[in-house]
């Protein structure tokens, strides 16, 4: 068991740094695994694998299924979202109208992630260490067969030719490498502490930076009853940044950005009214894009996030699980802007000066992260005592983003962005 273990983390180790991630609240996944993923993305103050104890909450390693002994857990997650963009333009002078709209590259994207829990200590004060490794965050689009990735649509003779938009090809990812410990001093109250190790990359479509970050999360959990139990957890920005990602001035020397992982702080509760049967659970979370380098150069605003889950045992071995989660759109409309081509018509993002409408459709069709309402659904069946197999389905409702504004011909113009959302997971739970 413990050589086929150490087997399943080296492969998912390695399939993991080479996967994308994308996602869902923002650019943040609503949670990870196929249990958390199928209740809405709760688990801040019952999870129920090793998984979502690392990810929503450390301290929660000491109230898992698991304990008092180990788990160890193997998910997938295929994320397939569909993005639309289209652009507008009303006829101004010499230039005519236009009505352009494209679908970005269907992709099926593959998460992997694992987690481990095992106790260190046997008696209160019980200790327990814990590691994961997940695809956390991510965006991006891929215009770049299609009309909205055109260099020369507008035409100014000698002056040049100008590109249809900015943003037309991106991707960024962010994965995590949290070991963790939890410390439980009696039978109702644990703390935890995880190190993010953070590995991201942001390809802009002139080639891939890449770099790391560090941060940590702090998390508690408290049991009211043995029926009532509340968490709490937060997380610390982590910032990082990428080198010559893209020439947003035009200058002919590609530009530098920061983005830092936005500091979050969640609170949950969760209700077991029939003991191992029923458990009902709700977690809110604020996660601070406005004061986040980066995202908040590109106006983001802070999101609360409502998630709700279920999960139902009508026999020992069968579980069902359903959950909702809303995040509101951390993306600022802008509307009437003035695109219109001047030498001082620019937006100052860290130091660079970039063409109003481009940044504008850089913020509108590069990243369109704008889906609000999820509904999940799962199933797990506990074949043994020691193995556990869960599934999930995931479904992001279709949001539409629409501003309007000058481009830089000075055309009245309408930018707009589609995103919806659907995955499917699966996972293998180990416990020994």
């Amino acid at each position: 068991m413990r050589r086929s273990l150490i087997f399943l983390l080296l492969f998912s180790l390695v399939v993991f740094l080479s996967a994308p991630a994308m996602a869902t609240n923002g650019d943040n996944l609503i949670s990870i695994g196929p249990i958390s993923r199928s209740m809405g993305g709760v688990g801040i103050a019952a999870p129920q694998d090793a998984i979502s104890a690392v990810f929503s909450n450390p301290a929660a390693m000491c109230f898992g299924p698991y304990c008092p002994g180990s788990g160890f857990d193997f998910a997938g997650t295929l994320f397939m979202p569909k993005v639309k963009a289209s652009i507008s333009g009303q006829a101004f002078g010499p230039m005519p109208a236009f009505n352009i709209s494209a679908d970005s590259d269907k992709k099926v994207y593959a998460i992997p992630a694992i987690g481990l829990s095992v106790p260190i200590t046997s008696a209160f004060p019980l200790w327990r260490f814990g590691i994961a490794a997940y695809g956390v965050s991510g965006l991006g689009v891929d215009y770049r067969n299609t009309a909205i990735n055109d260099p020369q649509h507008f035409n100014f003779g000698p002056m040049g030719q100008f590109p249809l938009a900015a943003g037309t090809d991106t991707q960024l990812q962010i994965m995590k490498f949290a070991p963790s410990i939890a410390f439980q001093p009696n039978e109702s109250f644990s703390v935890g502490l995880a190190v993010h190790i953070d590995y991201d990359s942001l390809d802009l479509g002139s080639g891939s930076s890449f770099n790391y970050a560090l941060g940590a999360q702090l998390g508690a959990i408290y049991k009211l009853t043995d029926m009532i139990s509340v968490g709490a957890t937060y997380i610390t920005p982590q910032e990082v940044k990428f080198k010559n990602v893209a020439d947003f001035n035009g200058d002919g020397v590609a530009d530098n950005l920061k983005l830092e992982s936005p500091q979050q702080v969640g609170i949950g509760v969760a209700v077991e009214p029939v003991k191992d049967c029923l458990l009902l659970e709700a977690n809110g979370r604020w996660i601070n894009w406005a004061d986040a380098t980066g995202y908040k150069d590109f106006d983001w605003k802070d999101q609360w996030v409502l998630a709700l889950g279920a999960q139902f045992k009508p026999v020992k071995q069968l579980a069902l699980r359903v959950g909702y989660n809303y995040g509101d759109n951390p993306v600022r409309q802008h509307g009437n802007f003035d695109g219109a081509y001047s030498p001082t018509n620019n937006v100052n993002v860290q130091g660079v000066q970039i063409p109003r409408y481009y940044y504008e459709t850089f913020r509108m069709i590069g990243f369109p992260a704008i889906v609000k309402q999820h509904v999940t659904m799962g199933v797990g069946y506990e074949f043994s005592k020691k193995f556990v197999v869960n599934a999930g389905y995931t479904h992001g409702f279709k949001e539409t983003l629409s501003e309007s504004g000058t481009n830089i011909a000075g055309q009245p113009t309408t930018l707009q962005s589609t995103l919806s959302e659907d995955s499917v997971e699966f996972g293998l739970t180990f416990r020994f």
